[in-house]
């Protein structure tokens, strides 16, 4: 561990630059688009400008730099919590969860708020299985966790498919297709208010809980040791690290890699697991989000599934972990 990256000018540096990089980002969002948007036009008072900043741009910008934060910070969570690398909403199945909810929202519940309440049943159901399954194993360690995250994905997986046939061919399939590819086009910024509040209580909650998901890190007869409910703990910030992560899989699909890649970028820069590497995972996080939001709207003559860049990140990212010698730290 290098001393100069614990320098604390440091730190306060990186975090001033993500967040910088965040705000351009998030700024450049407002203006990005098939309908030209102008700063004089919105200042002039423009009718029509404001009907689309109010209506689409501004409701992605928001969601693409606070979904992508949350998704940035419950990835680190997952990590730390579970002790492996690869923890995330998609390896224990908290994503494919939230899938089918949303699916069986879009089946048979009226209204977005159902649909949201369908994904976080969903996501807090597989993870409670996965725990469940981990603790019936012999080793309990990260690695029984990830296995029975993989055997509960593979069962949402399954449920997911017999949904589908159950669907509309010419509605509501497309439109759970549509879902799982991941976008942010359609968010009302009127319809959104819930999911936000929702996910700045869980990030308060988990920036709060910050020292209790540091000592999860450790052997749970250690935690134990210093005075830590083990199990109480662990579900407790397992919850809210669920349920702050299907709130933004409900309004914005399956949005790959971010979770995975925000932490570990992190790490690599910071070298340590502190508050500071918590909060840098969740800017870059947004910056992710936000910039592949950016791409996907913008790169071609329709609009692209935003996981289609964050893949591109991702998968090359992860090829490079499993090639480099020296382990994160």
């Amino acid at each position: 561990m290098k001393p100069s990256m614990e320098s604390p000018t440091k730190t306060k540096s990186f975090l001033l630059v993500g967040t910088v990089i965040l705000t351009v980002l998030t700024l450049c969002s407002f203006f990005v688009g098939k309908y030209p948007l102008t700063l004089s036009g919105l200042l002039s008072g423009d009718a029509m400008q404001w009907r689309v900043f109010l209506t689409l741009r501004a409701s992605r910008a928001v969601i693409g730099a606070i979904g992508g934060f949350v998704l940035g910070v419950t990835g680190f969570v997952y990590q730390t919590v579970f002790r492996n690398p690869l923890a995330s909403p998609d390896i224990i199945g908290a994503s494919s969860g939230a899938s089918v909810g949303a699916a069986f929202g879009i089946l048979f519940l009226p209204g977005a708020v159902a649909v949201t309440l369908s994904a976080f049943a969903g996501a807090i159901c597989c993870v409670l299985l996965a725990l469940t399954l981990s603790s019936l194993t012999a080793e309990k360690d990260g690695k029984s966790i990830i296995l029975s995250g993989i055997a509960v994905h593979s069962l949402a997986q399954t449920a997911l498919v017999c949904l589908k046939l159950l669907a509309d061919p010419e509605k509501q399939l497309a439109s759970i297709e549509y879902w799982i590819m991941g976008s942010l086009n359609g968010i009302s910024l009127y319809s959104i208010g819930g999911n936000i509040a929702l996910c700045l209580i869980c990030l308060v909650g988990m920036f709060l809980l910050y020292r209790q998901i540091l000592l999860l890190s450790l052997d749970d007869q250690e935690g134990r040791l210093l005075g830590v409910n083990v199990t109480q703990i662990r579900l407790i910030v397992l919850l809210i690290a669920t349920l702050a992560a299907s709130s933004v899989i409900s309004m914005t699909g399956l949005i790959s890699f971010i979770s995975l890649l925000a932490p570990h970028g992190a790490r690599l820069l910071f070298k340590n697991n502190r508050l500071s590497t918590m909060l840098f995972s969740g800017l870059l996080g947004g910056c992710l989000l936000t910039l592949g939001d950016i791409f996907a709207r913008s790169i071609a003559s329709t609009e692209l599934p935003v996981s289609i860049f964050t893949s591109l990140l991702g998968a090359p990212f992860l090829i490079y972990l499993c090639i480099r010698r020296k382990p994160l730290q």
